[in-house]
Parts: C-alpha cells; sequence; structure tokens
C-alpha cells in the first residue's frame, strides 16, 4: 500500500508516459480526479475517466502525444510530501520552467494551477509541478 496517494498517482503516469502508453489506470479518489482534471485542462493529458468497479473506483488517464509520437508532458515532480509540507503565498509561487509548466496548488477553494492563483491572490500548499 502507497503512502502517498499522489506521488504513486504521478509515478504511474511519468512510467506510462515514458513507456509511450497510450493510458494508465490507478485507484481514484476526489484529490486525483481534481489533478487529473486539471492536467486535462491544460492540456498535459488528453482526457481521464472514472469507472466504478467490484473493489472501488478506477481513474484512466489517457495520455496525450504530438502526432510524430513525441511526449506532450516531458515530467511530473511531487514537491510537498507527507513528511515535508510546501506552503506558498500567491506571491512566491515558483515559476516552473520559467513559466512553460505549471504548478498544481491546494487552495481554501480547492486545487489551482498557479496562473489562477497569482489572479486569485490565494495561496495554498504546492502539490506538484508539471512541464
Amino acid at each position: 500500500m502507497s503512502t502517498d496517494p499522489i506521488a504513486d498517482m504521478l509515478t504511474r503516469i511519468r512510467n506510462a508516459n515514458l513507456a509511450l502508453k497510450e493510458q494508465v489506470s490507478m485507484p481514484s479518489s476526489k484529490v486525483k480526479e481534481e489533478i487529473a482534471k486539471l492536467l486535462a485542462a491544460e492540456g498535459y493529458v488528453a482526457g481521464f475517466e472514472v469507472a466504478t468497479g467490484a473493489p472501488g473506483k478506477e481513474l484512466t488517464v489517457a495520455l496525450r502525444y504530438t502526432e510524430d509520437r513525441e511526449r506532450v508532458l516531458q515530467g511530473l515532480r511531487r514537491v510537498s510530501k507527507p513528511g515535508r509540507r510546501l506552503y506558498s503565498s500567491a506571491a512566491d509561487l515558483p515559476r516552473v520552467q520559467g513559466g512553460l509548466g505549471v504548478t498544481i496548488v491546494s487552495t481554501s477553494q480547492g486545487l489551482l494551477v498557479d496562473r489562477e492563483c497569482r489572479r486569485r491572490k490565494l495561496g495554498g500548499e504546492i502539490i506538484c509541478e508539471v512541464w
């Protein structure tokens, strides 16, 4: 059993992306669904689907590639970990790859990308960086 389900999700997506898989499946949760929704909205993944099965819900993320089979998603990195939480104000949110990537932040208004956090002047826990 994984002690950090978000890190497990990011690792599964990263590994499937490196292996050029079309999709990857994992156990679902509300936080994982929100992360998948943000990744799809930002264009890093093609989409996601939640299916109910016998033991519980399963989240399937469809990965996205260019026409030449090049990866759209170049990297994922978990920032705030269970052993070391990292919080930031809206003004101090880091820019990923000089603004080419996004930071996913857990705020009082739900999970948001860094751009939206700056616009709303909201800080929170930095979940991960995507580029």
